[in-house]
């Protein structure tokens, strides 16, 4: 299966990765819980808003919150089972760190 590339600005560079995109409830509800391996996953919202995570029952992994230009906002290396991490956004990338 051939993933879409999602493009993002950091410091004006710019960066092309492979997604899976979670654009349902049931997708972003799941996000990499459970998942032994996975690509990167590209959370989409209707608008920029408030977009919080946790990391039980995942790997760790990296999250990046992006704004309406795609551009970085925060990013953070989230070890597993912590509880509550989160930052104003449009688009959410989860990486796991073994994707790297």
């Amino acid at each position: 299966m051939t993933l879409p590339i999602f493009t993002y600005y950091n410091n004006g560079k710019k960066t092309k990765i492979p997604v899976e995109v979670c654009d349902t409830i049931w997708k972003k509800f799941r996000g990499l819980m459970f998942r032994q391996t996975s690509p990167a996953l590209l959370f989409l919202f209707k608008k920029n808003q408030t977009i919080a995570i946790h990391s039980f029952f995942c790997k760790p992994f990296r999250a990046i919150w992006l704004d309406d230009k795609k551009r970085v906002v925060k990013f953070l290396e989230i070890k597993n089972w912590r509880p509550n991490f989160s930052c104003y956004g449009k688009y959410l990338l989860e990486i796991p760190l073994s994707s790297r």
